[in-house]
């Protein structure tokens, strides 16, 4: 089927003309003219009025009154343009179908102009036909997917005749390497029938997009700065320069997208929150981060921030780059113009903050905004601020916490109140952490060997070894494998009191609870017995049954066992002497 196009004439009379289309072309209506025949089908309806000319002979000039048939169906006559005569109206335009001489059928569409004389006879003057050339355009298209570098030279003796819609479909064609569409956009341009338009530069960036090559990417920035600084600089857009944007962050040039958004505004566009956004995701993923702070302070100044997940990302984003306080003024600002982020990246600032002695009490007040299934399934923030506030030892505050997590959620586990009673038995207060472990286990939970071992070392260490015997006892109740670090504690504290022989029993003891002694708790008892006791002969027993379990015990300590024992045996020899010598 062969097409072609007529614009309007500025001065119509009575005659029609018709012209033939040349059969070793195919002619295509240009965008203009598709736009308006797509408008004018969608305006009408389904009763809509077809006129078919039928060519009988070779004549270019078919008078409307003296066609060989013509076929109407019922229409609305003012939707297609004429009236109900056949006569064309005001804003006339007319589809007709021919049967030419061969048999093919060829489309003519013709268009009036809004000049019509008394009688409703017009005469259409032929203004431009453009004819697409198939052939040219595969050797166009072969020859733009070639490597070849006189590319400009080979376009010139294709000797094509461009046409916007031509170049619409070079874009279209798949295979073409970025770089040789922009040099064919730049030849194209140098004639007089082609001028750079929004639509090109969009059709070019969506081709290049596709399959994006580092180099592509640049020399399409290099074109796209080229049109700005010049005096098209109205075809550029802001949906342009963000796609920039977004294809160098897909390539990880995040310099380059940071090119791209400092020269939107220069370009005489606002940023708006895609902007932001795609140049802080560049950004922030190759870890450009004095950068992305300054575009990210600027973004909160002109207050236009992306939704609440893309928030959610850029709090993430700065958060694994260590910038909590950044991430933080984010999420405040987000609040106040009520764009949420999601609560997974709300957990993620919260231990971000905890990280910062600093920072631990905006943690805190976030806590407040967690409500529903957030505040349900958070039990990883309200964990790390209560081991925060345990580390700065405001542990009342963490205590107050835990209470609130019982009342509201989430419901604290053993690692929450092992926490709780860590920090007390550190700072000394014994007595809170065992009610903590009371309230523990009225909540069903059992204290595990961790909980005891804490209290047991928080007594040790005040030397309360009576209070630390009745909570080993209390933990042998409960489990049958305790930990090499319970025992450890206590041997420690005995001696610390200087109650070595205490301290040998629950060596002894340890097997019997499924705790095998390491060569830490020898290497203390044998310095202990050798230094304070003074008692080589224990020593060496201990030395002894190191050897015998395959532990090593270090050249320092074995040469404390000998000192003492060659001590002692000079002390004897020196009280004999005496005794002798006072005989």
């Amino acid at each position: 089927m062969w097409r072609s196009v007529f614009r309007r004439s500025q001065n119509a009379t009575r005659n029609l003309a018709v012209t033939r289309i040349s059969k070793k072309k195919t002619q295509i209506p240009s965008l203009t003219s598709l736009s308006r025949f797509s408008s004018l089908e969608s305006s009408g309806n389904d009763s809509s009025r077809n006129i078919r000319f039928f060519s009988t002979g070779p004549s270019e000039e078919i008078p409307i009154s003296s066609a060989a048939e013509l076929t109407l169906e019922e229409s609305n006559a003012s939707d297609l343009g004429f009236s109900e005569s056949g006569d064309f109206g005001v804003n006339g335009g007319i589809s007709a179908e021919a049967i030419g001489e061969d048999g093919d059928s060829e489309i003519v569409t013709i268009e009036a102009s809004e000049d019509v004389s008394a009688d409703g006879n017009v005469d259409s003057q032929l203004v431009e036909v453009y004819q697409f050339d198939d052939e040219k355009f595969e050797s166009v298209v072969s020859l733009l997917r070639s490597d070849e570098e006189s590319l400009e030279f080979g376009l010139k003796t294709l000797n094509v005749d461009l046409h916007l819609d031509f170049v619409v479909r070079v874009f279209e064609s798949p295979g073409i390497s970025g770089k040789n569409l922009i040099r064919f956009l730049k030849w194209a341009t140098k004639k007089e029938e082609i001028t750079v338009t929004t639509s090109l530069v969009e059709s070019l960036l969506l081709a290049i997009a596709g399959d994006i090559r580092r180099m592509d990417a640049y020399v399409l920035w290099d074109l796209v700065k080229e049109i700005g600084e010049g005096e098209n600089s109205n075809v550029l857009n802001l949906e342009i320069l963000n796609e920039l944007i977004a294809l160098f962050g897909k390539i990880g040039k995040s310099k380059a997208a940071f090119d791209v958004f400092s020269k939107t505004e220069e370009f005489g566009f606002t940023p708006n929150a895609k902007t932001y956004y795609l140049t802080l995701e560049a950004l922030c993923k190759r870890s450009f981060m004095e950068w992305a702070c300054s575009v990210c302070e600027k973004m909160l100044k002109s207050g236009v921030l992306p939704e609440g997940d893309q928030i959610g990302n850029i709090i993430t984003w700065f958060c694994k780059e260590g910038k909590a306080e950044e991430a933080y003024s984010v999420y405040e600002s987000a609040k106040t113009k009520e764009k949420f982020p999601p609560p997974r990246s709300v957990a993620t600032l919260i231990s971000a903050l905890c990280k910062n002695d600093g920072t631990v009490t905006f943690a805190q007040e976030m806590l407040g905004d967690l409500s529903g299934e957030a505040r349900r399934h958070g039990i990883k923030p309200f964990s790390d601020v209560i081991h925060s506030l345990c580390r700065l030892k405001n542990v009342k505050e963490a205590n107050a916490l835990l209470l609130d997590m019982i009342s509201k959620g989430p419901a604290p586990g053993n690692a929450v109140f092992n926490l709780i009673v860590h920090a007390y038995s550190r700072t000394g207060d014994l007595d809170e952490a065992k009610e903590v472990l009371k309230l523990m286990e009225s909540r069903g939970l059992k204290p595990d060997v961790y909980t005891y071992t804490v209290i047991i070392s928080g007594y040790a260490k005040g030397g309360l070894m009576n209070e630390a015997q009745e909570i080993l006892a209390e933990a042998k109740k409960k489990h049958k494998k305790l930990s090499p670090v319970t025992y450890h504690a206590l041997i420690r504290g005995y001696c610390k009191i200087e109650e070595y022989d205490e301290a040998l029993k629950l060596l002894k003891e340890m097997d019997r609870f499924g705790v095998q002694p390491n060569a830490d708790e020898y290497n203390k008892l044998i310095q202990s017995f050798c230094l304070k006791a003074l008692d080589w002969e224990k020593a060496e027993m201990l030395f002894e049954e190191m050897k015998q379990k395959g532990l090593h015990l270090n050249a320092i300590t074995q040469g404390l066992i000998k000192a003492v024992k060659e001590m002692e045996s000079e002390a004897k020899v020196t009280e004999n002497g005496n005794l002798l010598a006072e005989a």
